[in-house]
């Protein structure tokens, strides 16, 4: 091993002891199960929104593991697996864009964060979310802000939030190839916002959303709503 690789390598470790650091501290206090939390898709105008929660073994680390969008797209894939496969527990929940337009988009992720968390086996002691307050689930949850930047635990959550969510968006970019999900995974850029001028919302497009509300009155759109989605009259694009 060269000397730069024994540098890197001593550097990537004391920044994921760093990570740790809020995890050593409610290990501390007695936690032994502590569960990261985080979402995927919340500001994007299309798709469910995606939580995962992660109950992380304390005597492995994968290298690399870091909030999702300081990382590519490969990288997420291939941390993915590492941390699936090292976790004491993973799982991933989502609520779907009908659910959003129905309760708002907060109280989506709050629903999506509580069915990821009942999901793991063994039940965590307790849990560290990003942002979000949750309630009502029999064990201590800690909001913290950007907490995908400064917890190992919130961070392999994020990622694994991430990497769900955008295979989600592939395989609906197959059902509607005409707006591009595959490559902007619903968010509001040029591409995606022109697609909707031109198409009108799809039945997977957040309706309340401020970009895609002024989409409702296309002519070329039909508001035959049926559980609260938008049928389009015109077939998806060949």
């Amino acid at each position: 091993m060269t000397a730069k690789a024994m540098v890197d390598l001593f550097a990537e470790a004391y920044r994921l002891r760093l990570l740790r650091g809020l995890e050593d501290l409610l290990s501390q206090c007695g936690y032994l199960r502590i569960a990261g939390v985080d979402e995927a898709g919340r500001g994007s105008l299309a798709g469910p929104v995606v939580a995962a929660a992660v109950i992380v073994d304390p005597r492995s680390m994968v290298p690399g593991v870091d909030d999702s969008k300081c990382l590519t797209a490969p990288e997420r894939e291939r941390m993915a697996e590492a941390i699936r496969a090292t976790a004491v527990a993973a799982a991933v929940a989502e609520e779907s864009p009908a659910v959003i337009d129905r309760i708002n988009i907060l109280e989506a992720s709050r629903r999506a964060m509580c069915a990821a968390l009942a999901l793991l086996a063994p039940r965590p002691d307790c849990a560290v979310v990003d942002a979000v307050c949750l309630r009502g689930l029999g064990f201590p949850c800690l909001p913290v802000i950007r907490g995908d930047a400064i917890s190992y635990a919130v961070a392999c959550a994020s990622i694994l939030a991430k990497v769900e969510r955008d295979r989600r968006m592939v395989e609906l970019h197959r059902s509607y190839p005409q707006y591009g999900f595959a490559d902007h995974k619903g968010y509001s850029v040029p591409e995606h916002i022109e697609a909707l001028s031109t198409y009108g919302p799809s039945p997977v497009h957040r309706l309340t959303y401020r970009p895609v509300l002024p989409r409702l009155g296309d002519p070329e759109a039909r508001d035959d709503r049926r559980d609260g989605r938008v049928r389009l009259r015109r077939e998806a694009a060949r």
